[in-house]
């Protein structure tokens, strides 16, 4: 051929916004290349695009189903970015999403505040409880990482199948309701709010102003009536602005950056590795623990045999595509919400699960842009 392709390692800082790019080139590519495949097996890819968005973002009930499948990604995708920045790499989002489902069970299974608590104590209480169960699960392989150089990928992918199989020993046996894989439903105080709660509690206050405040309280509520919005979504919004503010403003997010970066650099300027690896990877559990309170609270309001469609797998493939970034991760996560709730619908039934395939091969495989330069140059017979 009269060229061929170089590669050059970049010494340079990459531009800022290189990496945004090749996220957003991934996925339209990863849109693209889903279309010709659907294409070749007869399907019609217009047609499945716009029921794409009709079924996710075409009505207020849509959009607000892709926001509830969005909460636990963006909780979860924030947890693979803070062990990722420290290239520990916690496989194990999953299994600390179900312990953190467990643990925040056991406030009303066990239980540990009387039924007649107040919602709000309750809800503290079972988010902290996720929390310490994601840590604990965290805790073990960063410990051993730490200490004894364990593999992390390996103990943490490893852990996911005892967390499953311990919370299926409590659902199988002593939780079971009536012999069902699930327990009893919990306490309505043990329920996340709804939007629809806030709405009704808040909307009634206001109507008592006027008649045309009552008209437009009533128009509103019939907008709103059925959206399963819950208040899960701010607790991944206040964790995407904390751990924004750990990477950029506080000197534990220095520490977590220049171990990635340099191990070696780091301890010699005396920052003590085996503590933050500890605590990197305990941080990491606990976002995905509260996103397994998120979801039991929020959504199924019981502990059950299956919480998690993937969430602690597809969490890493939405911190990769974000870049690590807590706010990029946030919008990665809608998008992946949809794809979830789109593909309770379209036809073929995995057209949802090829596409987040593509988008993870692409979005590892666009590392290349960001690593090294690509040119093309003569070859010796074309130059002479």
């Amino acid at each position: 051929m009269p060229f061929r392709i170089t590669f050059e390692k970049r010494i340079e800082e990459i531009p800022r916004w290189m990496p945004a790019a090749t996220s957003l080139a991934s996925v339209v590519l990863a849109f693209l290349i889903s279309g010709i495949v659907l294409k070749l097996v007869g399907g019609d890819p217009i047609r499945v695009a716009r029921f794409f968005y009709t079924a996710t973002f075409g009505s207020w009930a849509a959009f607000s189903d892709t926001i509830v499948k969005a909460t636990p990604l963006i909780m979860v995708g924030l947890a693979c970015a803070i062990a990722f920045k420290m290239k520990m790499w916690n496989i194990g989002t999953e299994g600390q999403f179900y312990l953190g489902a467990f643990f925040a069970s056991l406030v009303v299974l066990i239980p540990i505040v009387p039924p007649e608590t107040p919602r709000p104590i309750v809800i503290l209480l079972m988010a902290l409880m996720g929390m310490v169960g994601g840590a604990i699960w965290g805790f073990f392989p960063g410990y051993l990482k730490a200490k004894f150089n364990v593999n992390e990928i390996i103990t943490t992918l490893m852990l996911n199948y005892v967390a499953i199989l311990w919370n299926n020993f409590w659902i199988f046996n002593k939780w079971s309701d009536a012999g069902f894989q699930m327990t009893p439903t919990f306490a309505r105080s043990a329920w996340l709010p709804r939007l629809t709660d806030y709405a009704r509690e808040y909307g009634a206050f206001i109507a008592e102003g006027s008649a045309l405040a009552n008209f437009l309280v009533r128009i509103g509520l019939e907008r709103i009536s059925g959206m399963t919005l819950h208040l899960g979504v701010a607790f991944g919004l206040v964790a995407a602005v904390v751990v924004w503010w750990i990477f950029e403003c506080s000197r534990w997010g220095y520490e977590i950056k220049l171990i990635g970066d340099n191990r070696e650099a780091a301890r010699y300027a005396g920052i003590n590795i085996v503590r933050n690896m500890v605590l990197v990877m305990m941080a990491s559990g606990a976002l995905a623990g509260l996103a397994g309170m998120a979801e039991i609270s929020g959504v199924v309001h019981r502990l059950q045999e299956r919480i998690s469609p993937g969430y602690g797998f597809t969490g890493i493939i939405v911190a990769w595509l974000a870049k690590l970034n807590p706010f990029a991760i946030v919008l990665v996560s809608i998008l992946f919400g949809a794809l979830i709730v789109a593909g309770r619908e379209i036809q073929p039934s995995g057209l949802a699960q090829m596409l987040q395939g593509i988008v993870l091969f692409l979005v590892i495989s666009s590392d290349v842009f960001l690593r090294y330069r690509i040119r093309l140059a003569r070859t010796a017979a074309e130059v002479a």
